[in-house]
């Protein structure tokens, strides 16, 4: 009871007497977010110059407590606009420190980002005290004397001399914040926005705008038609396969998309290419006269498993 005061009575003591620097020039709007019944913060929305959403951020102060003692530390957070963790950096004049006071190195750094790139991270089933020794009061130089049994079981996944820091850092990273971010990004769902979302490289933002386009029976909205075909040609096998997988069998039924199907099947890679055969074999989709002569045509040069999905689609009724 008494460490959870000295922890509270330290926390309070930072916050009034060190304002944190905001670094961000961006157009910037600002979110109050209320973690429990002691603490609130403010989770800010990065815009560019006509208002559009570019990523969410967060300048950060926590103190790190190891048992009797607490250290502030001062970070900002970014994540993308559905709440995914991409990367921190320090305010000027910022660094961060292990439990003997001595300061990061660069190789420290890098492995953290690594660490809170990690969504599925151990720290996830794990709690504070569960990286403390149970009756360990004093502080020694040894990391697994502070930490006990269990980070000996994680100690390849943590900064040696750091792991309270990691902890709290990658709980903050994934924490309460996120649904938050999800349920801002909603009030400025738009057609532009999913636009934007299915054209990007951040597979996050493809998945998320397919479900919005898409009905159940997977019908695709017209005006995003496009945007659909140019993931199922585009270099990501992946999010290529699940469109194919998930959009209907009535976005394949004209000639015309046939043929560009046929087209985007010679140019793609080989993994888009069996699940173009797959859809079409696994579908009810009627093949055209001019799609069916192109199967036909590409047996000679086909392997195996092209050959035997071609055969297939072929024979369908």
């Amino acid at each position: 009871m008494m460490m959870l005061i000295t922890q509270a009575i330290f926390f309070l003591a930072m916050l009034m007497t060190a304002p944190f620097p905001d670094r961000q020039k961006e157009r910037v709007r600002e979110f109050t977010v209320t973690e429990n019944d002691t603490l609130t913060y403010t989770l800010k929305l990065a815009l560019d110059e006509k208002g559009r959403p570019q990523y969410f951020f967060r300048n950060i102060f926590t103190p790190v407590c190891y048992t009797n003692e607490c250290k502030p530390v001062y970070i900002n957070f970014y994540w993308d606009l559905l709440g995914n963790y991409e990367r921190y950096d320090l305010p000027e004049g910022k660094v961060l420190t292990k439990v003997d006071h001595d300061e990061f190195k660069e190789e420290d750094y890098q492995k953290l980002q690594d660490i809170l790139a990690q969504n599925n991270s151990i720290f996830a089933d794990l709690k504070m005290e569960d990286l403390i020794t149970k009756g360990t009061d004093k502080l020694t130089d040894s990391v697994d004397a502070k930490a006990g049994a269990t980070l000996k079981t994680i100690k390849n996944q943590v900064i040696d001399g750091a792991v309270y820091t990691c902890f709290t850092l990658w709980h903050i990273a994934y924490g309460k914040a996120v649904p938050e971010m999800q349920k801002i990004i909603e009030t400025y769902s738009s057609d532009a926005l999913l636009h934007q979302f299915l054209e990007s490289k951040n597979h996050h933002y493809q998945y998320w705008a397919m479900a919005k386009v898409m009905d159940a029976g997977g019908g695709v909205k017209k005006p995003f038609e496009k945007d659909i075909e140019t993931i199922i040609a585009g270099k990501n096998g992946f999010i290529a396969k699940y469109a194919l997988q998930h959009v209907g069998n009535d976005f394949f039924k004209t000639e015309q998309r046939q043929n560009w199907l046929w087209e985007t099947y010679q140019k793609t890679g080989y993994a888009t290419q069996i699940a173009i055969l797959k859809k079409l074999n696994n579908s009810t989709i009627e093949i055209s006269k001019s799609l069916a002569a192109n199967l036909q045509s590409s047996l000679p040069n086909a392997n195996e498993e092209q050959t035997l999905l071609i055969q297939k689609i072929l024979q369908k009724p």
